[in-house]
């Protein structure tokens, strides 16, 4: 998330009640978590086995729960609580306010755009021309999108992140991070009935230009897919996956967190992704394997009772 101004330093230190190491008059221009951490940007650790990966990040200013040897050039806001004082920032420049309307006054809506009954649009939406959203769809705040774009019904755009700060020393093992990041649906997007599409926890989720989504589509925090992708039904993406451009996901694909899938994949149905792939070649099965690689497979799989009666009546 990006502020509506930088501010100093000192401001958020005042604002956390932390310690400043480092230049407490030198501008902060955001808050992002670690996978989508920017120069300019502001980040949390508050766990030693974490501290070298924030600290070698693109963070320029880190909250702590202690003074480091080495901070990499970093400023520093040395606090008790750094979860604490993400939610505090968080709180501050996207506080929750209820809605009093079906479409908030403060969306904006362009010029040929059809909007069904039963469709919720948050605070701050914005909305291109010639779209069409169907009935009973939810679009929560901040969710941005492009012009040509077409919704079905039930589906929803922007709900939170599923993602916690764990922590076994309390009662509620999982706090919920507060999510401030975004929906962006560029043009000619289509989203199917039915279909989750969750904000960033602190960026954006985006769908790009010309994509389309099936049915029963989840989509998770942070996830950047690329233009012209082809999504199944019943595929489910975990947060801040990468897929590039002309990917195709056939039908319950689960592709899992923090990976990249490159352009012109194609994933054949129920297989599952755990790790990141090649572009330009079609995979299957779980862990997903290049297609012939798998049907191979299965053809000697087929072979080994036959096998074991040769092996056993020797």
């Amino acid at each position: 998330m990006k502020f509506p101004q930088p501010v100093s330093t000192q401001w958020i230190a005042d604002l956390i009640h932390a310690q400043v190491i480092g230049d407490a008059q030198a501008s902060i221009t955001g808050i992002n978590e670690i996978h989508k951490v920017e120069t300019g940007d502001l980040c949390f650790v508050d766990h030693p086995k974490y501290y070298d990966t924030c600290l070698k990040s693109d963070a320029s200013f880190i909250i702590i729960n202690k003074a480091v040897d080495n901070a990499y050039g970093k400023t520093l806001l040395v606090c008790d609580q750094p979860f604490e004082a993400y939610l505090t920032i968080v709180s501050h420049f996207r506080p929750f306010v209820p809605a009093t309307e079906m479409i908030s006054n403060t969306a904006v809506i362009g010029k040929g755009t059809t909007i069904m009954p039963g469709v919720f649009i948050g605070h701050h939406v914005r909305i291109g021309r010639n779209c069409i959203i169907h009935p009973n769809v939810t679009i929560y705040d901040y969710t941005e999108i492009g012009d040509n774009v077409v919704v079905h019904a039930g589906t929803t755009l922007g709900a939170d992140a599923f993602y916690y700060n764990s922590k076994r020393d309390r009662v509620v093992w999982y706090k919920k991070m507060k999510s401030c990041g975004r929906v962006v649906l560029e043009d000619d997007v289509e989203i199917g009935a039915n279909c989750c599409i969750d904000k960033g926890v602190t960026h954006d989720t985006r769908i790009g230009r010309g994509t389309k989504l099936d049915n029963l589509v989840q989509v998770g925090h942070d996830v950047v897919i690329g233009q012209n992708c082809i999504i199944a039904a019943q595929v489910g993406i975990a947060g801040a996956t990468t897929i590039g451009n002309g990917v195709n996901l056939w039908g319950q694909v689960g592709v899992s967190k923090t990976l990249h899938i490159g352009d012109g994949a194609n994933v054949l149905a129920q297989s599952g992704v755990p790790s990141s792939i090649e572009g330009g070649k079609t995979y299957w099965g779980t862990p997903v394997v290049e297609a012939q690689v798998k049907r191979k497979e299965l053809v000697w799989v087929k072979r080994i009772p036959e096998i074991w009666e040769k092996v056993k009546n020797k």
